[in-house]
């Protein structure tokens, strides 16, 4: 059985748990509170949060990509709370996105992963994400990147 999640929009006044979530899903390599902001006013309407019993245990950050026709949208980084992983958190943040970006028509939804990630790697490849190519060097510290990309509404 699913746990129950409301997804919401993301507020400054999340951003402090936000980056609580950041910190213990990406260590040294989180991002910091000036970019999350900077998200917020820039996708405002595609950052989300996942609560549960009024807590935030999850955020998901996508963009719109482009002015020229079909509209792009770029997954920029989606974390759940370590204790709430594996209770469907990430699928509700994302399927969530995918209803926001098939209402704007957006064609298409590409993301950037580490390739040594397998397990979201795994979870992006069950909701219909491939393979497009590897990108060498892609992250700060020298590791490889895979961009992968799924159609939202039909091209």
């Amino acid at each position: 059985m699913r746990v129950q999640y409301e997804i919401r929009r993301a507020v400054l006044g999340d951003l402090e748990r936000i980056l609580q979530i950041e910190n213990a899903s990406f260590g040294p390599e989180a991002y910091d509170r000036k970019l999350f902001a900077s998200y917020l006013r820039r996708c405002g309407e595609l950052f989300l949060v996942v609560e549960r019993r009024g807590k935030v245990c999850g955020y998901i950050v996508s963009c719109l990509r482009g002015t020229a026709p079909p509209p792009r949208a770029e997954l920029i980084s989606v974390a759940v709370d370590p204790a709430s992983r594996g209770s469907g958190a990430a699928s509700a943040l994302l399927e969530s996105t995918l209803r926001r970006l098939r209402r704007r028509r957006v064609a298409q939804l590409q993301l950037m992963v580490r390739v040594n990630n397998r397990p979201a790697l795994a979870f992006y490849e069950k909701y219909g994400f491939r393979r497009k190519r590897r990108v060498p060097r892609y992250y700060e510290d020298g590791g490889d990147g895979i961009a992968m990309v799924r159609q939202v509404t039909p091209p």
